[in-house]
């Protein structure tokens, strides 16, 4: 995991594919998913986009609520009330939602 986690707060070229390798192992490797949440607080994560407004900090966000487990979906609410306003609004418009507990995006 601590490769993976390396691999998404440093090197631009396989941060995507660390994120979304982690998003993979989040519903079966609780770790996995301690990983993301702690990622979607790194600043650079949160300013690299995936496309248009998704960063890659909500990819990991929502990669914990489609996991629907308890406790990978209370990282994700934790996770999401560090973000900025601006970017919470715009998140909670992207999933269609008004609060994040009722998010229930489809498999990322």
């Amino acid at each position: 995991m601590d490769e993976l986690a390396d691999l998404a707060r440093g090197n631009a070229r396989y941060r995507g594919k660390a994120i979304f390798e982690l998003i993979d192992r989040a519903p079966a490797d609780t770790a996995a998913a301690e990983r993301l949440a702690e990622l979607s607080e790194v600043p650079k994560l949160r300013e690299d986009r995936v496309f248009h407004m998704v960063s890659m900090a909500w990819a990991a966000i929502i990669g914990l609520l489609v996991t629907e487990k308890p406790y990978e979906r209370q990282l994700a609410y934790d996770a999401f009330a560090k973000l900025g306003p601006k970017d919470q609004e715009n998140l909670l418009r992207y999933l269609r939602c008004g609060r994040i507990e009722e998010a229930h995006p489809p498999g990322v």
